[in-house]
């Protein structure tokens, strides 16, 4: 099974365009984050977690011809705003892609999306069959997906263990139970997004502390927002067995 992550990077902090902080000037590739996602392949099939805003970017950018499934992990635009560039692949493959995701989640998309879902079909609109996924785990194709829940602030928010790997985005808080259901895990992804303290999300101390709690082999931090500061200067301060991802990086698991 092939990891690759579609983008790393967060809404949260994203400067104006004309910025020219060290990160938006850095000429490091590492640093060019789009919008946190990852693709799952697996014996053919081809997932997506999360469609952000630059969903449509990053499948042309890394040459995606298929796509089977979206699985969300929560209804926030930076995660499911580029839901309808789906249409690409309708038309290519000639038939809906599966989407799975919570009931709450589902009632997000039915008003984000209305029109996906309106008895009248418009000619043209993305088609997709919807899942109701929780705490269960569920299986697509041969990739056995274990739920993990976790909340940002006050909002519930579901990670995902696939085999011995565990890719959680938005954490600010996980319980005792739900940490059992991570340790073991060759390979952790978790959200760092700034140094300073935020409400609902790790910080990069609180990620490094999570991290070191959890015993992975190597976590990689995701949601990174430019305030973070430059890649190649974070990866210095890390212990070891801790990094950044990056946008295209691939693991195997």
């Amino acid at each position: 099974m092939t990891i690759s992550f579609l983008g790393t990077g967060t809404s949260q902090g994203v400067p104006v365009i004309a910025c020219n902080c060290e990160v938006c000037t850095s000429d490091d590739a590492r640093d060019n984050r789009l919008r946190t996602s990852i693709l799952i392949e697996d014996k053919g099939k081809v997932i997506v977690v999360d469609s952000g805003p630059d969903f449509r970017q990053q499948m042309l950018r890394a040459n995606v011809q298929r796509l089977d499934a979206i699985v969300f992990t929560h209804e926030h635009k930076d995660h499911i705003a580029g839901l309808d560039d789906i249409r690409a692949y309708n038309y290519r493959q000639q038939g809906p892609v599966d989407v799975y995701a919570d009931a709450r989640v589902q009632a997000a998309l039915k008003r984000e999306f209305y029109y996906i879902f309106e008895e009248f079909k418009y000619p043209g609109i993305p088609q997709l069959n919807l899942h109701t996924i929780g705490a269960e785990p569920f299986d697509i194709g041969h990739v056995h997906f274990i739920p993990i829940e976790v909340l940002h602030y006050k909002l519930p928010v579901l990670g995902f263990r696939l085999k011995d790997f565990t890719y959680i985005t938005d954490a600010k808080t996980v319980s005792g139970e739900e940490k059992e259901k991570i340790k073991g895990s060759r390979i952790l992804v978790i959200n760092a997004l700034q140094r300073q303290e935020h409400i609902s999300h790790f910080t990069l101390d609180e990620a490094v502390a999570f991290a070191q709690e959890m015993g992975a082999e190597t976590t990689y931090f995701t949601h990174i927002s430019h305030r973070l500061g430059r890649h190649r200067d974070i990866a210095k301060e890390l212990p070891r067995g801790i990094e950044l991802a990056y946008d295209g990086l691939q693991l195997e698991i």
